[in-house]
């Protein structure tokens, strides 16, 4: 369930979370599973849990109502959104520039490759 990433449980936990908003499986105002559901479902400590309920909740991607547990906010796939595209600009294109320079594809190849692949406007 978990990579053996260099990052913690709980990052990995709060991105399952995420990927649920980004799949539509939750929605805004949808109630995320309690500290102990979530520990339960991804078998992990209620403390990890409870650490990436607290980091999804710093990120604005749920709020608490207080009483009644926690639920995604309204802009919470926007923002993850803005994150994935951020960490796509850090991470993967250095990568894809590197990769296009050795292999001499201009961006015009590249972007017949993506074509051909799928559903890419």
């Amino acid at each position: 369930m978990f990579s053996k990433s260099n990052q913690p449980i709980f990052i990995q936990l709060a991105e399952q979370i995420k990927e649920q908003v980004m799949e539509g499986k939750l929605k805004a105002d949808d109630k995320v599973p309690s500290v102990r559901e979530l520990a339960a479902q991804f078998e992990v400590n209620n403390n990890t849990s409870m650490h990436a309920i607290e980091q999804l909740a710093r990120e604005n991607i749920i709020y608490k109502s207080r009483g009644l547990g926690y639920y995604v906010t309204a802009e919470a796939k926007e923002i993850i959104i803005r994150q994935k595209q951020a960490q796509f600009e850090q991470d993967f294109l250095p990568l894809l520039m590197k990769n296009m320079r050795q292999l001499n594809l201009s961006i015009e190849q590249l972007t017949e490759m993506i074509k051909k692949k799928g559903d890419i406007k």
